[in-house]
């Protein structure tokens, strides 16, 4: 009778594991299907209209002249819409954020003009090239008749050289110029009389 009760207690504790297994083996198999099927892919697009790829450095202005200021640069690789170009040709507006109207102007000789559409780039009216400032100038003419102060003119001092220099000259004295005595021959007069004197003295004392 133990064993009997044992038997059924054994053999509800397996029907109730598989009754409570059937649910969380369904869940699985349903969990990637699930995921599959909400999965959503990424999406790559391309920019729509014609752009601008840079080759080298290029400068964008204000509005398409050498004149306008300049508002950036765009370096070598890198690629801007396309908006519009002047009537000529040799300029093409861009978007360019940052700017007032978001929009700048860059050389086409300097670009290179990709995904070109029919018709080519529409014209656009560009904006008007900033009047280069002006030097006021003053007439002479009028500005002397205005002038209640008038500058006399100042006379600048001139140079004036310094007189000459002049040197004393020595001339010899008149008698030594002339024919007179000379005055080595008194000096040896005196000295023959002294020697002469001298001898006496000598033989005097002798």
């Amino acid at each position: 009778m133990r064993w009997r009760i044992l038997g059924m207690v054994l053999a509800a504790t397996s029907v109730a594991l598989f009754v409570a297994a059937a649910p969380l083996a369904g869940g699985a198999s349903a969990g990637p299907g699930r995921l599959q099927a909400t999965a959503v892919a990424p999406v790559t697009g391309t920019p729509s209209g014609p752009t601008i790829l840079v080759p080298e450095l290029v400068n964008v202005r204000v509005c398409p002249d050498v004149a306008c200021e300049k508002v950036g640069v765009l370096i070598a690789g890198q690629t801007a819409p396309a908006l519009g170009r002047t009537p000529a040709g040799m300029w093409i507006e861009i978007a360019y954020p940052g700017v007032p109207g978001n929009v700048a102007w860059v050389y086409s000789p300097f670009v290179v003009l990709q995904t070109f559409q029919a018709g080519g780039l529409p014209v656009v009216e560009p904006p008007p090239t900033p009047t280069p400032r002006v030097t006021a100038t003053i007439d002479p003419t009028l500005a002397a008749e205005f002038n209640l102060n008038p500058i006399t003119p100042t006379r600048l001092p001139t140079f004036t050289a310094a007189p000459p220099i002049i040197l004393p000259t020595f001339e010899p004295s008149g008698g030594a110029r002339g024919g007179g005595f000379p005055p080595i021959l008194l000096i040896l007069g005196l000295m023959v009389v002294g020697v002469f004197g001298l001898v006496i003295s000598v033989l005097r004392g002798r």
